[in-house]
């Protein structure tokens, strides 16, 4: 992982664009290609990012200070470095990957083991399937024999869906699995979530904990 601490100005030009003026920021440049650009008043979201695939050229000459992250769809994050005020590296290696509460590792036993769930004809390839980045949390099929990446949550947030983002990227460059469909499984979802899940394609199942577990609840019904 590459940190720049810089007093820097940010330009996006895609399906929208956006400008940051300038001021002093930290950005993060990941072993996976991932560039963020964060604020020291924002909590853990950045104010602009790129996420991988992407390429970042780092510009010589008259074009010097200037950084262009390119990605597949051709959108271009632009960051122009006035004063650089701390730049390193560190190998951070292979992360062994969130370790889930008792609720969340539950919930992927029980949509492991009732994976129809999802839909009619799905079937289950494999639990926590590992990636180079982290294991997701369950890989099935189908029922027309697609390969489908489901992410599970207690409470599904847009940081879960740029997860189940990044593991779609990776598992489409094999050949075995391509093409890779995305779900992202949670008791609760929010909206932003849900927008964000649903602009890139992926498919959101919300799950009943206690209907998964065969526990009737307590309240009176009439049929």
């Amino acid at each position: 992982m590459r940190l720049v601490i810089a007093r820097c100005s940010v330009d996006y030009a895609g399906r929208l664009t956006a400008h940051l003026p300038s001021a002093p920021r930290l950005i993060l440049v990941k072993a996976d290609g991932s560039v963020s650009i964060h604020a020291d008043d924002r909590a853990y979201k950045p104010l602009n990012w790129m996420s991988p695939p992407c390429t970042l050229k780092e510009g010589t000459g008259d074009d010097a200070g200037v950084w262009t992250v390119v990605n597949k769809a051709g959108e271009k994050l632009i960051i122009t470095m006035e004063e650089i005020l701390h730049d390193s590296s560190h190998e951070l290696g292979v992360d062994p990957g969130l370790i889930k509460d008792g609720v969340e590792a539950h919930l992927q036993e029980l949509l492991a083991d009732r994976i129809e769930t999802l839909g009619e004809g799905y079937s289950l390839i494999r639990r926590e399937y590992m990636t180079a980045i982290g294991p997701v949390d369950i890989l099935c099929r189908d029922a027309d024999g697609q390969t489908v990446a489901v992410e599970i949550k207690r409470r599904g947030e847009i940081d879960g869906v740029e997860q189940l983002t990044r593991y779609l990227e990776l598992l489409n460059r094999d050949p075995h699995l391509a093409p890779v469909k995305g779900v992202f499984a949670a008791q609760e979802i929010k909206p932003q979530a849900r927008v964000l899940a649903t602009d890139r394609g992926i498919g959101c199942a919300v799950l009943d904990y206690n209907a998964m577990r065969g526990i009737e609840d307590d309240k009176l019904r009439l049929f």
